[in-house]
């Protein structure tokens, strides 16, 4: 099994309503600058130990849980608001770096939420590093009465515990699983994510710490306008990173690359970089690439 070369320190720190589970590494010296990293959908903290590894120096990083994932409990909710992830990672940036601006990396839906919150709170972040957070599809007002009529139909399958995620007789299985989705995933890694990505329940069942209704899509429409006025506002240095494989099939149908590169015009000081042999969890497949990336950016 893989072997952490940093060890993390856990906490449960109280944010707004919810206890956020919370991973650390390093030490905070005076002056220096954390990094900030979130996890993506259906994701966990855990998940960077090996960019944290990666890193040639040492670094004060913190990774929460996102509410809903890992062992950061839902708030007992059945939909989840994106506005609320902002919202958590303003009170967790005021509970551990409150005078300074932080160094913020997102992946995915945690790219998504760091590339809006240093849009909304500009001099709250120092370097921002997005790792496929480009938005979402747009979609016609059209189907606003099909969206909600779906998302009312996903709610009532939710309470009928048709959303439940799938679980797995062992934790081998689990990593099983995670390299069937990966082909990159080398086993010693998904054996060690699937004991940090999963727990095992009272009747011995392996289940993925996650809340089923984050699968609930949602029933408004994003508007890129106000995603434009957003990015315009982000003063800090942003590095925009991609893996060289295409993005999910499923996001493919609804989601052009190029109108994502398109939207990276918004941000005043923005450049892109990519991750060569790596698909969208590029954290896992060239977590030293990564880390070279995030490393050097930082440090300018």
């Amino acid at each position: 099994m893989y072997q952490e070369k940093r060890a993390a320190r856990a906490t449960f720190v109280r944010i707004r309503t919810l206890d956020y589970h919370v991973l650390e590494w390093g030490r905070p010296a005076p002056g220096e600058v954390p990094i900030v990293m979130l996890h993506g959908w259906m994701d966990v903290a855990a998940s960077w130990q090996f960019v944290v590894d990666a890193f040639e120096g040492e670094h004060w990083v913190i990774a929460p849980d996102l509410r809903g994932f890992g062992l950061t409990r839902s708030p007992g909710a059945d939909f989840h608001w994106f506005g609320d992830l902002v919202a958590d990672l303003d009170f967790l940036l005021d509970r551990y770096s409150p005078q300074t601006a932080v160094n913020l990396v997102g992946h995915s839906l945690g790219g998504n939420v760091t590339t809006m919150y240093a849009g909304f709170r500009p001099q709250r972040v120092r370097r921002l590093v997005n790792l496929e957070g480009y938005g979402l599809e747009c979609d016609s007002p059209a189907n606003v009465p099909t969206r909600f009529a779906n998302w009312m139909d996903q709610l009532k399958a939710h309470h009928r515990h048709e959303l439940e995620l799938k679980s797995y007789d062992s934790a081998e299985a689990f990593a099983q699983r995670l390299m069937k989705s990966n082909p990159r995933l080398a086993r010693d890694k998904a054996d060690w994510l699937a004991r940090h990505w999963a727990r095992q329940d009272e009747q011995g069942a392996w289940r993925v710490l996650a809340d089923p209704s984050h699968k609930i899509a949602r029933p408004h429409l994003f508007r890129p306008e106000e995603m434009q006025e957003t990015w315009r506002r982000i003063v800090a240095a942003t590095l925009m990173v991609e893996a060289s494989d295409p993005m999910p099939q499923a996001w493919q149908e609804q989601f052009a690359i190029r109108e994502a590169r398109e939207r990276l015009a918004w941000i005043r000081d923005c450049r892109l970089s990519r991750i060569e042999d790596a698909g969208h969890m590029m954290h896992h497949d060239q977590p030293q690439q990564l880390a070279q990336l995030i490393e050097s950016f930082v440090a300018t």
